[in-house]
């Protein structure tokens, strides 16, 4: 078994999330702790401006940023370290996957930015990032990385099962008998009702969802955001932030606007039940959504069966993002696969990840 930590900064932008983890990249032995840096509100913006801009996204050096981004990692591995009263040197590797800025799997491109080799020099640690990039160039999604982990977690729980991360886009791991897996985007998660929040000036989210529900759905403006043809497209499949737009929803008030957009994101997660081999028998939820009071309700109603956040399981909900990187990483010194045709749609199981070393 290997020590490693795991970090993931989501398309949020908002924290940067580091855990630790030992694991043989198939079984889990331990988990440990885990804590989320908050992201400098001024780098955060600098984020966010270069996601909604495509063509500077894709083209643009942005070497500054990557620096600063990778050194806010740095940061989140030495604040980890000092809370779990451990030293470099009892670090066996970090998974760091870095802020994705651009995803556009159809062109085969995808870029997350982030130097795993400063990191790696930074830290004295083997360090692997860019573990999308083998399964883009052969013709996968790239998106999601997160079930094999899901399914190492899940042993022993009863299937099938669907494991929904609600971060800033949703995405779901179908878990059936005989280690049957299907994964794939369902929607948006958080990131539309940030932005409206945002644009509003309420704030960064919407806080224990309350906006939301003080709000009510308007119909129309819902029934013209599922008209979108991504929803009926048989996975794998994936997104990127960016792919859906609130912009149909000007002239609704904050709060009906709010209650709207958590309703696309339910209504999305409803519709991926018709691409289950089998229905789920039950839901678990991890990501930022499942802190939404009003996301949870409405999931519930909307699914039938239970619906239940992970930590329900013992699993940290919080941290669980970052893990996977700790697990996927570990896999990758293994050579062994971070993706499948079932869970990206590339062509063979793929290995992946670029290891660092720390000379």
């Amino acid at each position: 078994m290997l020590r490693a930590i795991g970090l993931m900064s989501g398309t949020s932008a908002d924290g940067i999330d580091a855990a630790l983890i030992e694991t043989d990249g198939e079984h889990v032995a331990s988990t440990g702790a885990s804590l989320t840096l908050p992201m400098p509100a001024g780098l955060r913006e600098r984020i966010l401006s270069v996601m909604a801009d495509p063509v500077r996204a894709e083209h643009d050096g942005l070497a500054d940023l990557e620096a600063r981004i990778t050194e806010a990692h740095e940061e989140a591995v030495r604040a980890l370290l000092i809370e779990a009263r451990l030293s470099v040197s009892e670090i066996d590797v970090v998974g760091f996957h870095g802020q994705t800025v651009i995803h556009r799997p159809q062109r085969r491109f995808t870029r997350q930015l982030g130097d795993g080799a400063a990191l790696a020099r930074a830290l004295g640690i083997t360090v692997v990032n860019h573990f999308r990039h083998a399964d883009v160039a052969a013709g996968g999604q790239g998106a999601p990385l997160v079930p094999l982990f899901h399914a190492a977690l899940a042993e022993g729980l009863a299937r099938p099962l669907a494991v929904l991360n609600l971060g800033g886009v949703g995405n779901v791991t179908w878990l059936g008998e005989d280690g049957a897996m299907l994964a794939f985007d369902t929607g948006p998660g958080n990131a539309l009702i940030d932005d409206w929040v945002r644009a509003h000036g309420a704030g960064s989210f919407d806080v224990d969802g309350l906006i939301a529900l003080a709000g009510q759905v308007d119909q129309a403006a819902l029934d013209r955001l599922l008209d979108n043809p991504y929803f009926a497209r048989v996975p794998p499949k994936s997104l990127d932030r960016h792919d859906f737009s609130a912009a149909g929803l000007r002239g609704l008030s904050l709060e009906d606007g709010a209650a709207t957009l958590a309703e696309f994101t339910v209504e999305s997660v409803a519709r991926a039940r018709a691409h289950f081999p089998h229905p789920a028998t039950r839901w678990l939820v991890c990501g930022g959504g499942r802190h939404n009071p009003a996301l949870m309700r409405e999931l519930q109603i909307a699914l039938n069966v239970p619906v239940e956040p992970v930590d329900a399981v013992g699993w940290q909900g919080d941290a669980l993002e970052a893990q996977a990187f700790g697990f996927l990483a570990v896999r990758s010194l293994r050579g062994l696969p971070l993706s499948l045709p079932s869970t990206t749609g590339v062509p063979e199981p793929m290995p992946g990840g670029v290891v660092h070393p720390p000379a």
